[in-house]
């Protein structure tokens, strides 16, 4: 059954981000597309081992012939060495352009899914089924689709919008800690850069209540999408606006990178660069201590990580990989107040460091 729609608008896009309780209704969104040749699911077989049989369901039932290539799971796993397999495999299978790619599972498929779409005979359409609380709030919506390189996360990529979002809202309950982490630090980030009533009620919400309030969490992801839809809405290509959406982002692709992408997962590392970036806002912008004192309290009540415990010194140098840098310093996106974001605030190298070691110090955890 559908909970809800909403539909992103830009310059030459509009699709409909949709969520569902299952699988159902899925075969007709799919009869909605035209002319689709074969559609190829790319998955990994642990999402598959639970949910595929759901999957191929829709898929018969909609009479599109269909076929599943296998991604590794993991960060690392997004990789441009990865890439040219995938390609050899459509190729293989006689992919033409009237092929359509689903991307089902989390955010680092629906990032792979979608660069091999951007891509693939210059583009063929493709759509974001998300599996994980990341992927529904965050990386299935607005389009922004990559790979790694050894030397850093996203940095081959494109701006490459689904034909629609489907997201079953039932697969979440098998999640595992990580996973909740990856997403509810996005809601964080987004209620930080929204304010108002979004930040008021996620405050008020403790982890619990998104594993046992199914309100609270449908909230949570409608007005994460309302806050992200409205963004890329306004700015694709994040030629200015949609920059405020890397908030947090500068120190934790830092510390993923760092750590190899083993020690977290993208949203413990977005959560922890989330407070580099509030104090940063202190320190810079005059982001107010109360308000530093809230950002924190609603964090620990999510029960997400909030402690730098690598060195200072190393997660400065891997943030100089980052796509941000320029010349000496680098740019962040920080927070005036709450729903008052700044993007593009450049800090120097020995401001970095200076925050980055007081955050190490801090005792964060409540």
């Amino acid at each position: 059954m559908k909970l809800s729609e909403r539909k992103v608008v830009g310059s030459g896009f509009v699709y409909p981000v949709e969520l569902h309780e299952d699988f159902v209704g899925l075969s007709e969104k799919l009869g909605s597309l035209k002319k689709i040749s074969h559609a190829f699911v790319l998955t990994s077989r642990e999402i598959a081992g639970i949910y595929e049989k759901y999957l191929i369901k829709e898929l018969k039932a909609s009479s599109i012939p269909f076929s599943f290539i296998y991604l590794k799971a993991g960060e690392k796993n997004k990789h441009i060495d990865r890439v040219k397999k995938v390609y050899h495999q459509l190729i293989e299978a006689d992919a033409d352009r009237n092929a359509v790619i689903i991307a089902f599972g989390g955010g680092v498929v629906g990032d792979f899914a979608g660069f091999i779409a951007a891509t693939y005979q210059r583009g063929i359409r493709f759509i974001q089924v998300p599996t994980t609380l990341l992927a529904c709030v965050d990386s299935s919506v607005g389009g922004k689709v990559a790979v790694n390189v050894d030397s850093g996360k996203n940095m081959v990529g494109a701006f490459y919008q689904p034909e629609f979002v489907f997201a079953p809202l039932f697969t979440l309950s098998t999640l595992p800690k990580k996973e909740w982490s990856c997403g509810l630090a996005e809601v964080a980030k987004h209620s930080f850069l929204d304010g108002g009533d979004f930040f008021e009620r996620i405050s008020n919400s403790k982890r619990a209540d998104f594993y046992e309030k199914s309100e609270t969490l449908r909230y949570a992801i409608e007005e994460s999408v309302r806050v992200k839809s409205s963004i890329v809405s306004q700015d694709e290509k994040e030629s200015g606006l949609r920059a405020v959406l890397n908030l947090g982002h500068t120190t934790g692709h830092a510390i993923e990178s760092l750590t190899l992408y083993k020690k977290y997962s993208h949203g413990e590392a977005v959560s922890v660069g989330l407070v580099t970036a509030l104090l940063l806002s202190k320190e810079i912008l005059g982001f107010s201590d109360s308000n530093f004192q809230k950002a924190i309290s609603l964090m620990l009540q999510l029960e997400l990580p909030t402690v730098l415990e690598e060195k200072p010194e190393l997660v400065l140098k891997h943030m100089e990989h980052d796509k941000k840098k320029d010349g000496n310093t680098l740019k962040f996106v920080l927070l005036e107040d709450f729903g008052k974001p700044k993007f593009g605030v450049t800090v120097e190298r020995k401001t970095i460091l200076e925050i980055l070691k007081r955050h190490k110090g801090m005792n964060l955890n409540g």
